[in-house]
């Protein structure tokens, strides 16, 4: 799906400046900075966007295409996407895209959208990746091999990829919807595609869209994070920059989608469980001053719980969830309704109910108080994200799409000067009747239209534009298990609470937080799990003192992103803020979980939503896989919280929950005797340290905690199949049970063995089953062990077309049989080493993995030492080591398979 533009917003970046070179390279011309973003313009017409941040020790490289779905002709339907997978594939030099990123440990995707195309790569900092990463940009840009060989292959990946999303029902009336909404404009098609154009695509064509389009005027490169600036730019000039721009246009796109003359109707008729409304309705593009306040009237409807919607369809229990988002692009865009309901809730009820509230907006305009607290959610989320380096390509790639990436900060700036008038002015303006697409077609002689007003000139409206403030920079840390014991502060408390401590510089002085509650045991919680889960769920609706809407807007003036979760034996609350605010945010947790208000409205909300998300999971064929494999490898009796239930028993055993329930369980278990108070990122130790006494030092546990293990079940193979009609989309998932712990001498080699057979991107599984083959989009292995205790397990996971999943499985048994045989080469096997360092260097540089890092070390008595030694034992490792410890471990025959699908119709596994 689209995602909205308030949302892309938050994934900016902004940084302090730096000096730049004394020269550039030749005819290389600077056009601006902007709260410390920079732009370059190169004699080819390449446009380069500079971000250094040596606060973290990495890298993002991103490039982005000014081509997407709108670009598209007849019978080219989805080809920008197929366009962006191709460029994974092989260059006409012989390089294996996929693979050598992989094998340098970074983390790698491409995103297509209807304006543009991109692609980044995340590294480890160095300058030997930068180069790296500057030279295959170059390749990728104008030496890629568009074949029918290799055409043939990602075709069905693309299918399958096209496929998953058709199984959500959902999913489908979002694109119908807005396909119905857009009569001429390529807006209207979806970006995925359809599978006539996915399965028929002619190679010459796309070729030709590749040379079209791929080319340096039409590229946007971006470089985030520590890395040396002027590097940077003779490494660009060497290869980017030195590419010839073609002597031939680019296509433009000219189509204009006429006013909207009456509402358009739709009804969608497929198998699924929860019913589901979406109305859209035409508005301007990105440019348009308008967009700002269209983004405060999404949020004024659609905000969870404060939002005029909610608050009358879910709060009234007419549905359980509404979201609304305000889509800005280069041309003219739309805003979207949508509301969720069961079964049994009247779909024509709720419809009344939305029509009449999007209706209201005009004759009963918000209030202050309510933009103002739009305005402070959307502000919260851009001056949290503008400390993230690595996030900042895809708000670009979204900005210089809409025509400017400076549109990011004026976009900022105008939501600031929003006023209610202004947003009362838009609803009217554009949510006509007969500017709507819903299902139903009413005709009039009195059309009124909504006239959508020409986008500005993105040039002209930002020549000027000089932006604000730029943001604090961070430290030159270096994530590395030395560095960060060497800082951690460890402490207890009296309740029995374990501090762990990691302070450093952050950019924006920005800092996470978390604080886990251990509590009961196996037997004392045995036949509560879903009691446990509802009470965790209640945590975040409300304390004794404020409503759920008074305390999302404390941590929304905070600045404070926050989220609560929790289960039978345990609770995690995680807080990301700045350090001038983390005192008032912790204050308000430790409110949060010291004081939960326990509201029969908001626990009849909470469970409702619940059981709707149970019910859309029951047709689903990954939900219903994933689950049955996880029940076949966790052989628990019903009632421990260590079984898995089937969907059935989910939902039975989730409508006996009452309030009552949910209360005596947090009276029971809640409390900080055995508990860790984690924390990373920029703040004053001490401070903190009498923080967390003042807050939960006198917080003790009502009852005992026991740690349940995690032991190894000897589980017999099997073969279960699953029947899932209507789907387009089957999982193929397998897995068996080990005895083994982290501690084990097997397990350094089973993570690189695994690593190689199927938990990398440039693994034998995905190498073979996705790459080669084509059957699926998404294919691989994974394996863990627990600490302490003996109860390993290794699983695989394939999605595929149904008619296709014979072949997965036997393309999955036959690569097991070949590596037990064969073995991993002393080539594989190093590469692997170097890759997995790698990708830990990236891990360690991320401050929501320290702290969890920091957790399990607080739980089972360790530290950062841990993981340095486990890096040297895998760095230690022979082939041979590699090779024994696999094939001790797994063993074909003992694995379990379970297939969820429409296999019947498919004509397989008859």
């Amino acid at each position: 799906m689209r995602q909205p533009l308030r949302l892309l917003l938050v994934a900016a970046l902004l940084i302090t400046p730096v000096a730049f070179p004394q020269t550039l390279p030749k005819d290389v011309r600077k056009v601006t900075t902007v709260e410390g973003i920079s732009e370059y313009s190169w004699p080819n017409g390449l446009r380069v966007l500079l971000f250094p941040d040596v606060s973290q020790a990495k890298l993002t490289v991103n490039i982005t295409y000014l081509v997407g779905s709108r670009h598209e002709g007849n019978g080219e339907a989805g080809m920008a996407h197929l366009m962006e997978h191709m460029l994974f594939l092989r260059t006409r030099s012989g390089r294996d895209v996929k693979q050598e990123m992989t094998d340098r440990g970074a983390e790698w995707n491409g995103t297509t959208s209807d304006d543009r195309t991109n692609y980044f790569e995340v590294l480890t900092a160095s300058d030997a990746n930068l180069d790296w990463a500057l030279k295959l940009e170059a390749e990728r840009m104008v030496n890629m091999r568009i074949e029918k060989e290799l055409l043939d292959k990602e075709m069905t990946v693309v299918r399958n990829e096209f496929e998953m999303g058709d199984n959500n029902p959902i999913n489908v009336l979002y694109m119908r919807t807005i396909g119905a909404a857009f009569s001429f404009h390529p807006y209207g098609r979806p970006t995925i595609g359809n599978r006539s154009d996915i399965e028929n695509v002619p190679i010459d064509k796309l070729e030709a869209f590749y040379h079209k389009f791929y080319r340096p005027d039409n590229a946007v490169l971006t470089i985030a994070g520590k890395f040396d600036e002027s590097k940077a730019l003779v490494g660009i000039a060497a290869g980017l920059g030195a590419i010839a721009k073609p002597t031939t246009e680019i296509p433009k796109t000219y189509s204009v989608e006429p006013v909207q003359e009456g509402e358009r109707t739709l009804t969608l008729s497929r198998r699924g469980e929860n019913q589901a409304i979406i109305a859209v309705y035409h508005t301007p593009a990105a440019t348009h001053p308008d967009t700002a306040a269209l983004e405060i009237l999404a949020e004024v409807l659609g905000d969870t719980p404060s939002g005029r919607l909610y608050k009358a369809l879910v709060e009234s229990k007419k549905a359980v969830n509404v979201f609304v988002n305000e889509q800005e692009m280069h041309d003219p865009g739309f805003l979207l309704t949508g509301v969720i309901l069961r079964a049994e809730q009247n779909i024509d009820e709720a419809r009344a109910i939305v029509l009449k509230t999007l209706a209201e907006v005009s004759t009963e305009p918000p209030s202050e108080q309510e933009v103002d607290h739009a305005k402070t959610r959307i502000l919260k989320q851009i001056d949290l994200e503008l400390t993230n380096s690595e996030r900042i390509g895809l708000a670009i790639s979204e900005f210089a799409a809409a025509g400017d990436w400076r549109l990011l900060f004026l976009m900022r700036d105008r939501i600031r000067a929003v006023a209610p008038q202004d947003v009362a002015r838009v609803a009217k303006a554009y949510l006509k009747d007969t500017n709507r697409t819903l299902g139903v077609f009413i005709p009039t002689k009195t059309p009124d239209r909504a006239e959508i007003p020409t986008a500005p000139d993105a040039a002209d409206l930002l020549k000027d534009y000089k932006g604000g403030e730029a943001v604090s920079a961070g430290e030159a840390f270096e994530a590395t298990p030395k560095n960060l014991e060497a800082r951690v502060v460890r402490s207890k408390l009296p309740s029995g609470m374990h501090l762990s401590l990691l302070p450093k510089k952050t950019r924006g002085g920005v800092v996470l937080a978390r604080i886990q509650l251990d509590f009961g045991d196996e037997h004392a919680v045995f036949g509560r799990t879903f009691a446990a889960n509802l009470t965790a769920a209640m945590l975040s609706r409300g304390t004794k003192t404020k409503s759920r809407q008074q305390l999302q807007e404390e941590f929304d003036k905070l600045k404070s992103n926050w989220s609560v979760s929790g289960n039978a034996v345990g609770v995690t609350f995680t807080v990301q803020t700045t350090e001038a605010n983390l005192p008032a945010a912790l204050r308000l947790a430790a409110e949060v979980l010291r004081e939960p208000a326990f509201d029969q409205k908001e626990f009849d909300q909470a469970l409702q939503q619940r059981l709707a998300s149970i019910e859309q999971s029951r047709s689903e064929p990954t939900a219903i896989g994933s689950n049955e494999l996880q029940r076949l490898l966790n052989p628990y009796p019903r009632g421990d919280y260590r079984y898995v239930s089937t969907m059935d028993e989910r939902l039975e055993d989730t409508k006996k929950v009452t309030l009552e329930a949910a209360r005596q369980f947090y009276a029971d278990f809640y409390g900080a005797s055995n508990s860790r108070f984690l924390v990373v990122g920029q703040f004053d130790v001490p401070a903190m340290q009498k923080l967390a006494a003042e807050l939960f030092g006198n917080w003790k546990s009502p009852k005992p905690f026991v740690r349940a293990p995690v032991v190894y079940h000897k589980v017999e193979s099997a073969d279960r199949k699953f029947e899932t009609p209507d789907k387009q989309n089957a999982l193929l998932a397998a897995g068996l049970t080990t005895r083994m712990g982290d501690a084990d001498p097997d397990y350094p080699a089973m993570l690189i063995a695994n690593y190689i057979f199927g938990g990398s991107a440039g693994a034998r599984l995905f190498k073979r089953i996705r790459d080669k083959e084509g059957l699926s989009y998404g294919v691989g292995s994974g394996f863990s062990a627990p600490p302490l205790d003996d109860g390993a397990t290794f699983f695989m996971q394939a999605i595929s077309a149904p008619q296709n999943t014979p072949k997965v499985e036997a393309s999955f048994k036959d690569e097991l049989a070949r590596t037990l045989k064969d073995g991993f080469s002393a080539e594989e096997v190093a590469a692997a080493q170097k890759s997995w360092r790698d990708q830990e260097l990236v891990d360690w540089a991320d401050d929501n993995t320290l702290l969890s890092l920091m957790s399990t070390h607080e739980r089972f008595d360790r530290s950062f030492k841990w993981e340095a030694e486990l890096e040297a034992k895998v760095a230690a490792l022979t082939p041979q080591q590699v090779n024994e410890a696999f094939r001790r471990r797994i063993d074909p025959a003992a694995l379990v398979y379970v297939k969820a699908g429409d296999f019947k119709k498919a004509g397989v596994y008859q």
